[in-house]
């Protein structure tokens, strides 16, 4: 897959050479950062703000498949993956580390065009890289990326802390990530029968991109602070929204009402999904990768928010008894059940 003529093969740089060529060009931009890479462990001070920090692993053939996947892509997505768990908990990050393990099959190239990916993500959203480590591999490629942010305590959201009456919001809108990767899917397998058939993408960028190429809603945070609005609480959608909203509700101990009707789905989304024979509305509740934020807000709070185009109100919070439930668009009850994403198995549950 990586045989070309310009290859050049890491034994050739060793270990601590292949760090240095990789993240010579990464520059320092926030104050926060007093030693970056070059010594056995950065500096930071966030003098006194509270330190967020969050760790994902992802793995080749269970998070991502190289055949659709490219390297560029899937370094901007393993920081984006990761800055997200920050701007869950209503925080700001400021460093990443990165380490990756490396099978014999990746030249020096392929892994220059990763760390292309992971440099745009940081000069997009103001990043530090501060760290990490290579190592090889047995089992193909595994990147995991570690990410350290602030807040302020009094800003910190967390899964735990849902009210009775709150309004349920999301931002951007859902299924996407999920369909996307049905669509490359179908495309490979197509291409695995017969070669000479080329991928047909045409005109569904918007879905491949929400799959190859997220982004975490480092704006909706900002744009929380400028209302000056504090979620009660919060979580990105990584696994589905079924997943996430039961997540917050056994947290707090609490029952919620989501309404079929007022979950956001992209016009793309809803017709590749029914092309696929599948519901728009399933893809949302159990597709996860979308990355968008599902936090809570005070009743008192829905004047300040109804109109902003990136936030919907889907739902509201009740007491535990109530249960989690999902108003369908013909007004029945339906109890929501997490279908969505399990990294330890590598499929949908």
């Amino acid at each position: 897959m990586f045989e070309n003529k310009g290859r050049t093969e890491i034994e050739q740089l060793g270990e601590f050479g292949l760090i240095d060529h990789l993240t010579k060009n990464f520059a320092i931009s926030n104050k926060s950062t007093i030693k970056g890479i070059g010594d056995d462990a950065a500096v930071l001070n966030f003098e006194d703000k509270k330190t967020l920090i969050s760790t994902d692993l992802l793995l080749e053939g269970i998070h991502f498949d190289l055949a659709y996947t490219p390297l560029k892509h899937l370094g901007y997505k393993a920081v984006q993956v990761n800055l997200s768990d920050i701007y869950a908990m209503n925080g700001m990050a400021h460093q990443i580390t990165v380490s990756i393990g490396l099978s014999s099959k990746f030249p020096l190239e392929a892994i220059e065009e990763l760390y292309q990916g992971i440099s745009i993500a940081c000069e997009k959203y103001g990043i530090d890289l501060v760290g990490g480590d290579t190592s090889s591999s047995k089992q193909g490629l595994v990147i995991s990326v570690t990410s350290i942010g602030t807040a302020d305590e009094k800003d910190i959201c967390y899964r735990n802390t849902a009210n009775e009456g709150d309004l349920i919001c999301v931002s951007g809108d859902l299924g996407g990530a999920y369909i996307g990767l049905q669509l490359l899917e179908r495309e490979k397998n197509i291409f695995l029968e017969n070669p000479n058939i080329q991928p047909d993408l045409e005109g569904k960028d918007y879905i491949v991109e929400r799959q190859l190429k997220p982004e975490a809603r480092k704006d909706i945070i900002e744009s929380l602070k400028l209302m000056k609005i504090k979620p009660s609480s919060m979580i990105d959608v990584s696994d589905g929204l079924a997943s996430e909203i039961l997540h917050i509700c056994k947290q707090s101990n609490k029952g919620c009402n989501l309404y079929e009707e007022k979950i956001p789905i992209d016009p793309m989304t809803y017709d590749t999904a029914r092309d696929f024979g599948i519901d728009p509305t399933v893809c949302a509740l159990n597709g996860g990768e979308d990355y968008e934020l599902l936090f809570t807000i005070k009743q008192s709070d829905f004047e300040k928010i109804k109109n902003n185009p990136d936030i919907s109100i889907i739902g509201h919070v009740t007491e535990a008894s109530a249960g989690c439930n999902l108003i369908s668009k013909s007004q029945k009850v339906h109890p929501i059940q997490a279908q969505g994403w399990n990294s330890l198995k590598g499929n949908q549950e």
